[in-house]
Order: C-alpha cells, then structure tokens, then sequence
C-alpha cells in the first residue's frame, strides 16, 4: 500500500539540481506542482562543464519565472552538515528528493575521496535531517551499478546485489541499507530508483553519447570498449522523471511489527527501458541522428573513427531492468525509444554547441 502525498502547496528538496536528472525534474515540479516552493541544492562542482549546469540553472529560472511555485536555488555541498540541517530546519520540506552524489564508475577508480564525501557522507547528512525533521517522503537516486557482474537478466529488485563492481556502486548499495536502518529505527518512508543509463539534452558529458558526440564532431575516434559486446537499458530522461514524480507522490505505508517496532518504510524500484540495446546499433543511431540534424555533414566517414577496446574495470557486459514493479505500483513503464531519444539529443546539441 502506497500513502499518497500531495505535491499542491508543499515544500518539497531536490538535491542535485541543476545536475541533469534534478533540473529536469524542478523544471517538471515547476510546471506541475500548482502552489508551494521547490528547494533547488547543488554545489556546482566541476566534475564536468559547469557552464552547463548554469545552462540548467537558467531553464530553472525561466520556468519559475512563469511558475506560480516558489523556486529557492541554494548552492552548497551535501556534505556540510550545519549546511543541509539549516536548509530542513527553514524550510522543513515534505518531500526530499536526493539525487546530490558523485556520479561515474570510472571516474570513482581514481578519485575515491569525493565519492565517500558526497555519497556516504552526503547521505547521511540527508538521513540525519529527514530524522530530525520528519518528511512524508524521501526519495533518492540509486543505481543500476549495483548488479554488479549479475548474470541472471533481467535485473529484478529482488536479486542480490552483494558483489558491486565498483567503489561507485558500493556506496550506492550503501544508500540503500543506510535508508533501511533508518527506516526501521526512525519509521522514515524512503523509495530508492535504480536509474538505468539515462541520456537525453543537456545531459552529463561524462556520458557515452555525448562524449561520442563531443569526439566525433572534433573529427577523433571513440573508444568502443568491450569490442562492441555490450548492452546497456537506456533510458530517455523525461521517462525518468516520469517516474520520479509518479513515486514521489506514493510514500510507503508506515506499519508496525509483531514485535510493536516499525516495519521498514522503505522500497526500492527500477527505471529502464525494459529493452537493451546493443551499444554497435546505439551508435549507429546516434551517428544516423548526428547527420539527420546537421551537427556531421552526410558523407562523415564513421568507420575511421571507430577503435574496439577492451571492457573498463568497473564495468559491466549488460544491464537490463525488470521494471514490472514500477508499473504495478505506479502504472508506469519507460517507453521512449532510442531513435526518438537520440534524435532530440542531436537536436539540442545541434542547438547548443551552434
């Protein structure tokens, strides 16, 4: 049983706005919500081009411009404590939505401090304000990294996802048992979203498609690891905050035991596609979308700008949701493809880099 939470006229927090998924959401709690203030937190790192998480900002402001919700955009780090205890204590939000982490399994290789900062520091600091100044609903971003080197697909929620591939996916998993102590201790309904290779406009460069875009454009060869052998369930970002928005509004129900204590609040879901696409025919389509929107001229020569490498550590051959729970409880499944996708994408970054 879901309690529903209604958005009209609340405060509600998003973390790691304008990170990719996080202004995208603001910008749909914005247009959506009717009444009430939306907290935008973000410290505006320099993970990647912070021009382009301005960029974000700016379609933040223009849609609160025309927004009768409220729009607070603080900028700090998660991390700081004193920091997200004040942003609680003044604003006392009835919906947190933490999407605030470190991002990159490859990046966590060589820079492991900010992932324990951010992710397990960060994290904790969110848990310890939702326990002090209790939320209907506390929703954060999880990962599909932690299935790990899984071989059994689809990747169901309830699979055991004891074996991350990746310090990145460690301390994802960690959310997810940090979420479920406090549950249990402090009845805090939590939903973690397993988000599965998002992409779309204005995303993180840090992406295949888009640093695919970025090389190819300067006239380099991208790398296709694991010879080609991959598949990945990627996901259009407006699918994502679909189902963002959806669970936000559907808390878990809070009930005791048998033995008087509370039972966990707390759910975990996936959001993919459902489908995997085979990273060769990915890129074949977003070459295609490339030259359908100008950004390659026709007679581009892909095949010399092509090189086949080994798999990255960190990395996984395949990742594939099982999304039925998502839309049992939500009535919702991922259904934009990726030729619509990336042909938006090609749009954009047409658009953007002129």
């Amino acid at each position: 049983m879901k309690n529903h939470v209604d958005l009209n006229g609340k405060t509600v927090l998003v973390t790691g706005s304008p990170g990719f998924i996080g202004a995208n959401l603001v910008i749909r709690l914005l247009n959506e919500m009717g009444l009430g203030t939306v907290i935008s937190l973000d410290s505006m790192n320099n993970y990647y081009d912070p021009g382009l998480k301005e960029y974000r900002l700016s379609l933040i402001e223009k849609a609160a411009a025309q927004s009768s919700v409220n729009h607070v955009f603080i900028k700090g780090n998660i991390a700081d404590k004193h920091l997200v205890e004040s942003v609680f204590e003044n604003y006392r939000p009835t919906v947190a939505v933490n999407l605030a982490a470190q991002a990159g399994v490859r990046y966590s290789i060589d820079h492991p401090d900010v992932y324990i900062e951010s992710n397990i520091i960060g994290f904790y600091n969110i848990l310890e304000a939702c326990r002090k100044y209790p939320v209907e609903h506390l929703v954060y971003a999880s990962s599909s990294s932690v299935y790990g080197g899984n071989k059994k697909v689809p990747f169901s929620v309830e699979d055991k996802v004891d074996n991350p591939v990746s310090l990145y996916a460690a301390t994802k998993k960690s959310n997810e048992l940090l979420a479920y102590s406090y549950g249990k201790l402090y009845n805090i309904p939590s939903t973690g979203l397993r988000f599965f290779t998002v992409y779309g406009p204005a995303g993180r460069p840090d992406m295949f498609y888009f640093s695919a875009a970025k090389t190819l454009t300067a006239g380099g060869k991208i790398k296709i690891f694991n010879y080609g052998n991959c598949k990945r369930d990627f996901t259009y970002i407006d699918d994502i905050v679909e189902g963002v928005y959806r669970v936000m509004q559907g808390a878990p129900e809070k009930k005791n035991g048998e033995d008087g204590l509370p039972v966990p609040p707390c759910e975990i879901y996936n959001i993919g596609g459902g489908q995997p696409e085979n990273l060769l025919d990915f890129i074949s389509t977003l070459q295609k979308e490339l030259v359908s929107a100008g950004v390659l001229p026709d007679n581009y020569d892909f095949e010399a700008h092509r090189e086949l490498v080994g798999m990255q550590p960190g990395d996984v051959p395949v990742t594939f949701a099982d999304t039925e729970a998502l839309e049992k409880d939500f009535a919702f499944r991922p259904h934009i493809n990726i030729s619509e996708g990336l042909a938006k994408f090609a749009s954009w970054y047409k658009e953007y880099y002129n």
